[in-house]
């Protein structure tokens, strides 16, 4: 499995901090405490939401079988508003609302990290990745996909230079530069941890382009700037992986056009020029130019992203190996001037002790929750600025690198899908569904003796991804079709008629 997660861009108001939140926490470090980690608090009610399989079968679209994701809570935290749907990728880039009902599908070749919504060029966009993983934990070969609000492709993007785009991250600053990972295998001179003088290993990059024209405008590697002894990984000589002394895993974008990157192997949060690609400094790790408070500690982290207010958001793994009992979501405050960091919150897995190996994301939502993907370990979790967890969900089959809630409105270009079974009584048995739309309250059912002579036969509201509709109908309606309606009774779109079938 590769080794890391998906999503944040600063441009997504979704993904900054809001003031409420900022206020809270500017509070808390005034006040001088450091809040304790929560997690401790009584588990929320069980699932509301569960299938007998761990794919979901639809029979207007046979071809999908998404991951069953369950989810428990969500009264008071669901919500469009100051929710929305949550992303993640397990099998392939999956959006589901706060039931765990699947809103969009896409089965993706071999992997897929990082679905999550940014902006670019003014308009909300979904970007991915999905290529081929490496057994060390890095992209091999893949690219990053970029699709408009109707699921059509807008373009793709693939590392330069030979050098394959990576699976950690792919972030669109606002001035429309594609900023992500790349790794390389090279050649180097180990000594200083112990290798030998010609050895291979693995070279981290960033390369960012221009997404409108495919320019390549920044490239940045790490040998030219973290020195092996930096590293918190041990070379062994009887490993056939190449050594991995840095592994970046999140790039982001700050408001004085520098960037903020995130080393795992090193500990290390660094804050780049982006006209120079020197550091101007570094964050926890070997070397860290800034003094920890009381409790500030991380390692193999993920996700660090930078917040109004001068908060600092990671995703703390502590392992492997463990340098702790348990993962956490850190929310720190940074003074750079003075060159000193304050923890004030830490969030936990709600009611054991979870250590995540890998992977996993952290998201302040505009109204002070915060929102965590767990990586590795099959779960999301969504809590009040204070810790406690108001909404909670689990994959049946997979995991996810990384996980966002994020409102979306999605109007798909393909029509909708219905699929039709004759029963009983001269009734017949509907299926409508249409992959991709956020918008369809209620269902229409047309039916005729030909797909040219269609009559509505039905209404029904929308009850998830594929509504089943019991319908009475003439012994001579041989073809049905499906009507999406939106809640104010427009038609938004109308499936292909089907040929009924069980006759």
């Amino acid at each position: 499995m590769p080794d890391e997660r998906t999503h944040r861009t600063r441009a997504m108001t979704a993904a900054q901090c809001s003031r409420r939140h900022l206020l809270a926490l500017a509070g808390a470090a005034a006040a001088g405490s450091v809040l304790a980690a929560c997690g401790a608090q009584e588990k929320a009610a069980a699932p509301r939401h569960r299938r007998t399989t761990d794919l979901a079968h639809f029979r207007s679209r046979p071809d999908l079988e998404p991951p069953v994701v369950e989810v428990s809570g969500g009264a008071g935290a669901a919500g469009g508003a100051t929710g929305g749907y949550v992303f993640v990728t397990p099998g392939g880039p999956l959006i589901v609302d706060a039931r765990g009902e699947p809103i969009w599908f896409r089965k993706a070749p071999h992997y897929s990290t990082n679905l999550r919504v940014q902006q670019f060029q003014g308009r909300p966009v979904l970007t991915w990745w999905q290529g081929t993983s490496a057994p060390w934990g890095v992209g091999a070969s893949g690219e990053y996909l970029v699709l408009d609000s109707q699921y059509r492709e807008v373009t793709r993007v693939r590392g330069a230079n030979g050098i394959p785009a990576d699976l950690h991250e792919f972030v669109i600053a606002p001035d429309g530069t594609a900023y992500f990972t790349a790794y390389q295998v090279v050649t180097g001179d180990l000594s200083a941890v112990g290798g030998p003088t010609n050895a291979k290993m693995l070279e981290a990059w960033i390369q960012g382009v221009d997404l409108a024209t495919g320019a390549l405008v920044f490239e940045w590697r790490s040998s030219d700037h973290i020195a092996l002894t930096e590293t918190y990984r041990t070379y062994k000589p009887s490993s056939s992986f190449p050594f991995t002394p840095v592994h970046l895993n999140s790039i982001d974008p700050l408001p004085d056009g520098n960037l903020l990157v995130s080393a795992r192997h090193t500990w290390t949060v660094y804050k780049v020029d982006r006209a120079t690609g020197q550091v101007l400094w570094r964050l926890g790790g070997k070397q860290s130019d800034f003094t920890l408070g009381p409790g500030v500690h991380f390692a193999w982290q993920h996700d660090v992203v930078w917040h109004a207010g001068n908060v600092l958001s990671i995703f703390d793994n502590e392992s492997p190996p463990p340098e702790a009992k348990q993962s956490a979501g850190l929310v720190l405050h940074v003074t750079e001037t003075a060159r000193n960091v304050t923890l004030l919150h830490a969030y936990h897995y709600p009611g054991e002790e979870l250590l995540v190996g890998a992977q996993g994301s952290v998201q302040f939502l505009p109204d002070g929750d915060v929102f965590m993907g767990w990586g590795l370990q099959p779960y999301f979790t969504q809590y009040r600025h204070d810790g406690k967890p108001v909404l909670e969900g689990r994959f049946k089959k997979y995991s996810s690198y990384r996980a966002y809630r994020v409102p979306w409105t999605g109007a798909p270009a393909e029509p909708p899908a219905v699929a039709v079974e004759r029963r009983s009584g001269g009734r017949l048995h509907v299926y409508a569904s249409w992959n991709g739309s956020t918008e369809t309250a209620r269902w229409s059912v047309l039916g005729g003796r030909s797909p040219g002579s269609l009559s509505e036969l039905g209404t029904a509201a929308r009850s998830g991804f594929e509504t089943a509709i019991d319908v009475s109908a003439p012994t001579d309606v041989r073809f049905v079709a499906a009507r999406a309606l939106d809640r104010r009774g427009h038609v938004l779109g109308t499936s292909p008629a089907a040929k009924v079938r069980g006759e």
